[in-house]
């Protein structure tokens, strides 16, 4: 080994635990060859990665040496890479602008140095919080003014352009919570901080540790994800078009206002999850990556396939040892600096294939994702980010944003997979927005609901949801709204009589989150304000609506209003997630589904170490009597969870204070069974007693 090298090589010729891969799904055994390959492009690039910089952990802590970095002496060190660069320099507020004042020189690689030195009494030359741009002399006689890449903090301009800060605070925050474990049920609750507030303006970072995260707490959910963090110039991209990817965006606080968002979730035991975007950058050049050296390549691929058509954005060439740097630091710095518990990966099926999932459908077949349509550079780069993350923090938690369904996404890296935790079930929520538009509930085909919950790789694990920011964005409808809305605006009061529809919508809105968590994943999530059926869509401020915030907020007074009927559901959601929490079956093995009666619009299932009894009644209109079902464990059963209770403003049609004993005998396909009083659009939920 040698004095660089801190870390083992691998063997690049198969994954060391490859026949765990195929025990766990045999169809795989007829594309080694394709797992070799992608096992042993991860294993050449990580060896080189282990002989140059010493270790994959070391490689990744970029942020330690790129960049404007303040030494503890006060003394400020720059470097850059700018493979383009024939001169570059620093100017800003500290040298009047002069960009012939401070040059760097000129290393190897492409690289350019310069040292700052302080003051005989610690002084740094660059006081925080100034204003700083790299120039950059090009190789063809450019001169480019440009935001460093590694930026930590940025502000936009009068002209709306963002301006790079040297972010150096005299008193560094000091942080009171660690992280909190990794949960054993992840439950998700999916926010944006900027429409956290019901007053129609970008709400901050401290705002939302203060009056939404005690909310999400009181909900019982285990994980926040955060949104739209990593600064982006456009507001209405969702935080999608990212153009600085080591900066908190200013405009809902400064890095230390981020910091104690972070440090307050910990201190109430919640994991904090960032959306991160490593699939494609924003073509901004002046405040973004594009061209940052004047050429059209640097972060991203040359010509056409640096261009992602449908997003009008950039890709990150995933084949240039600098973008590795850059890419796998980032994922380090937001642990490391702001204490984020792990990544939900966005655009996904854009990086593993040429081409981007664009015009392409998936049906399932394996050799849809084993051929030479798949980017093994982009695949690598996700090895690459899943081994770092796990390997350093027991923590951590990973999610892919995947709709083509690729196989071993979410296996271990060692098995030759791609090393993910989780992979969001996007089929789920699209097919309820499909339900509610073309179908009246009493047309809904129960064995279709039911494979489409239950369709899924059970050795890869799913996060199920309902809705999330996608069907609550303009252009679409929530849940709530295509059940509700035409009478949310005037029947939504509890001193209004309940009027068919109002009553239909939130008896189904209630069902679909129940069975949706209870039988679609191995964790589960929503988008903020959705688990109270938020009356209305997202839309951010742009010109064709007027700049307006009307519909860029989520109204948490509703829910404090009694008067009105969105406190049910959030009642309802609040003892949904508690019911996980005493009778644990997210970690549980998958659910055994007992009866799908498309007659009677019956569903039931058991799930979980006790297995834990879930009735779902869709009819409309029929209640019944004395409903057969069948149990796998005999004994006495209570009600733990009723969606019909009063509370949650239902008709209060069950007495809760029976006992349920099991009769003897066979009953679709278990050994036991039970009678009920199943009310029409009910869920019930059952648990042994003792």
């Amino acid at each position: 080994m040698t004095e660089k090298q801190k870390e083992p090589l691998l063997d690049a010729s198969r994954p060391p635990q490859l026949e765990r891969l195929f025990a766990g799904d045999g169809y795989l055994t007829s594309f080694e060859g394709d797992l070799l390959l992608r096992w042993s492009r991860y294993a050449t690039l990580r060896n080189s990665i282990i002989k140059n910089e010493g270790s994959l952990a070391e490689f990744a802590t970029g942020y330690n040496k790129h960049g404007l970095r303040q030494l503890p002496n006060g003394d400020i060190e720059y470097l850059e890479w700018v493979p383009n660069g024939e001169t570059v320099s620093l100017a800003g507020d500290f040298n009047k602008w002069d960009p012939s004042a401070h040059v760097c020189t000129h290393l190897e690689y492409g690289k350019f140095y310069l040292k700052l030195k302080a003051s005989e009494n610690g002084t740094p030359a660059i006081p925080h919080n100034s204003q700083v741009k790299v120039v950059i002399k090009t190789q063809d006689g450019q001169t480019l003014w440009r935001m460093p890449p590694w930026t930590r903090y940025t502000i936009q301009n009068k002209d709306l352009v963002y301006i790079p800060r040297h972010w150096a605070p005299p008193t560094p925050y000091k942080w009171v919570h660690g992280h909190p474990p990794k949960p054993t049920s992840v439950k998700i609750y999916e926010a944006h901080v900027g429409i956290s507030s019901p007053e129609p303006k970008i709400a901050s970072y401290k705002y939302f540790a203060d009056n939404v995260l005690p909310r999400i707490a009181d909900l019982g959910y285990t994980c926040v994800e955060l949104m739209a963090v990593m600064e982006h110039a456009y507001y209405g991209s969702f935080g999608y078009h990212v153009t600085c990817f080591h900066a908190p965006s200013s405009r809902y606080g400064n890095p230390d206002e981020l910091k104690y968002l972070v440090d307050t979730a910990h201190g109430l035991g919640l994991s904090v999850i960032l959306d991160v975007v490593h699939s494609h950058a924003a073509r901004n050049v002046d405040d973004g990556l594009n061209r940052f050296d004047g050429s059209d390549a640097c972060y991203f691929h040359s010509g056409p396939r640096g261009d992602h058509t449908l997003w009008d954005s950039k890709i990150f060439n995933y084949e240039e040892w600098e973008v590795l740097r850059f890419l796998l630091s980032n994922l380090r710095w937001y642990i490391e600096e702001y204490r984020f518990d792990g990544f939900r990966f966005d655009g996904v099926t854009s990086m593993l294939y040429h081409h981007h999932g664009i015009g392409t459908g998936f049906s399932g077949d394996y050799k849809e994702y084993f051929n030479m349509s798949v980017d093994l550079s982009a695949l690598v780069y996700l090895m690459l980010a899943n081994s770092l993350l796990h390997e350093l923090y027991p923590f951590v938690i990973t999610i892919a944003e995947d709709v083509s369904g690729m196989p071993t996404l979410c296996r271990p890296v060692e098995e030759g997979g791609v090393g993910f935790d989780f992979r969001l079930a996007m089929a789920i929520p699209d097919m309820w927005i499909k339900l509610l538009k073309e179908e009246k509930d009493e047309d809904w085909n129960i064995e279709s609901i039911w494979w489409t919950l239950t369709n899924r790789r059970y050795h890869e694990k799913c996060i199920a949801y309902a809705e999330s920011h996608d069907q609550a964005l303009v252009g679409d409808k929530t849940l709530a709204f295509w059940l509700m809305d035409a009478e949310m605006y005037s029947n939504m009061s509890t001193v209004a009589p309940r009027t068919i529809v109002i009553d239909r919508g939130m008896a189904l809105h209630k069902m679909i989150r129940l069975v949706t968590m209870s039988l679609g994943g191995e964790a589960y999530l929503t988008f903020i304000g959705n688990e109270f059926g938020h009356p209305e869509w997202l839309d951010f401020p742009r010109k064709d609506n007027g700049f307006s915030y009307k519909y860029a907020r989520r109204q948490f007074n509703l829910v404090d209003d009694k008067l009105l009927r969105y406190h049910f559901l959030y009642n309802f959601d609040r003892d949904m997630i508690k019911l996980e929490t005493d009778y644990p079956f997210l970690s549980s093995p998958p659910a055994y589904v007992s009866r799908k009666h498309n007659g009677d619009k019956v569903l039931v299932h058991e799930r979980g170490v006790a297995s834990t009894v879930f009735v779902f009644n869709f009819h409309p209109t029929q209640s019944f009597s004395d409903y057969r079902i069948g149990v796998y464990y005999p004994g006495t059963y209570r009600i733990v969870l009723n969606s019909d209770r009063k509370e949650y403003d239902g008709h209060d049609r069950i007495d809760e204070s029976l006992d349920y004993v099991t009769s003897e005998g066979e009953f679709d396909g278990r050994p036991h069974s039970l009678y009920l009083y199943l009310p029409s659009r009910t869920a019930l939920v059952l648990a042994r007693k003792n």
